[in-house]
């Protein structure tokens, strides 16, 4: 493990993680096999001991909040590190922007057939996604495949596209109203462009739990934005990357890389459909920094994690309204 200032000074993922529901026994490879909890404060304390093995062997600094839900209460918390830091999410907040777009479609100031033109100009050169890779321009899209592209494959011209519907002071305020004053996009000078800027673990965390709760949407736009986030072609390298599709399919994901940061937010459901386990992970500081693949160390612990917190909670009851998934069935063509 990398030795920095705040594990030097004790303020690591060990210390902060263990603060929550006391000291955990190490995990390991037997987390996924052995028998899983039967109550939420069992599957917390699982869920916090896989968290510190893997976070620590990564090493750098992670901030992250992470949740089991209780049907007799208030979610259990397993994981608090620094859950309140103001940083840079970058394309986790994709799901802030997309709230905000749909939060008008819900006003009815947009709908998801509104068509937006692909110029060459406003297509990001080298940026992830594949609306850099189309060679062909203008084109015209609708606002349904912006998003679809936005949350899965993180299309960075899907951000541009977004603005051009929902300017950065627009999408700030309205992610303000529905109490997210840390979660907001960083303007520009111009109005319909912005980085992606800052949130919290905590509000991160919050903001996906009044999403599967049903407050922070339609019932129409909350489940269309969960069933990007748990399609097939949503993320896979970290949480969901040792998973069968049936086990993805019970994750919403979405993850976020720039620089040296490796982040992931998103939500486990239980076999019924119902939010069992939310959690986002912000992590940075670790080796390797140029590697956006599946082996940078943070990647590699998420997906660690990821089969070990599914384990943590698969018999507990989750929580609130089902989202059920459409089976997909992969196409030959014809």
């Amino acid at each position: 493990m990398r030795l920095n200032r705040r594990t030097a000074l004790g303020l690591g993922t060990v210390a902060t993680a263990g603060t929550v529901l006391g000291a955990a026994a190490p995990a390991s490879a037997a987390d996924v096999t052995e028998a899983s909890p039967t109550t939420p404060a069992r599957a917390a304390r699982r869920v916090a001991s896989v968290f510190t093995k893997h976070s620590a062997e990564a090493g750098g600094n992670w901030q992250a909040y992470v949740s089991v839900a209780d049907p007799a209460g208030a979610p259990v918390v397993a994981v608090d590190a620094d859950a309140d830091r103001r940083i840079e999410a970058y394309s986790v907040n994709k799901i802030a922007v997309a709230t905000a777009v749909l939060d008008k479609v819900d006003r009815g100031l947009l709908t998801l057939d509104q068509q937006v033109e692909v110029s060459a100009a406003i297509v990001v050169p080298g940026g992830d996604g594949i609306f850099s890779l189309d060679g062909a321009y203008p084109s015209l899209v609708t606002i349904g495949h912006v998003l679809a592209n936005l949350l899965t494959v993180s299309d960075d011209t899907a951000v541009r596209l977004c603005g051009l519907v929902a300017p950065a002071a627009e999408i700030n305020s309205i992610l303000v109203a529905k109490g997210f004053p840390n979660t907001q996009v960083q303007p520009v000078a111009n109005p319909n462009r912005f980085f992606l800027g800052t949130s919290t673990p905590r509000e991160t965390h919050d903001l996906l739990r009044a999403l599967v709760a049903g407050t922070l949407l339609s019932p129409a736009s909350t489940t269309y934005l969960l069933g990007i986030l748990r399609s097939p072609v949503a993320f896979t390298d970290g949480i969901r990357r040792t998973m069968s599709s049936d086990e993805r399919a019970r994750i919403a994901t979405k993850a976020g890389w720039y620089a040296d940061a490796r982040h992931e937010a998103g939500v486990i459901f239980d076999r019924s459909g119902a939010a069992v386990l939310t959690y986002a992970l912000f992590a940075d500081g670790q080796a390797n920094p140029e590697d956006f693949g599946a082996t940078h160390p943070a990647v590699q612990a998420r997906a660690a994690m990821g089969p070990r917190f599914l384990a943590a909670v698969d018999r507990i009851a989750g929580v609130g309204t089902t989202f059920r998934i459409t089976a997909r069935r992969p196409s030959n063509g014809g």
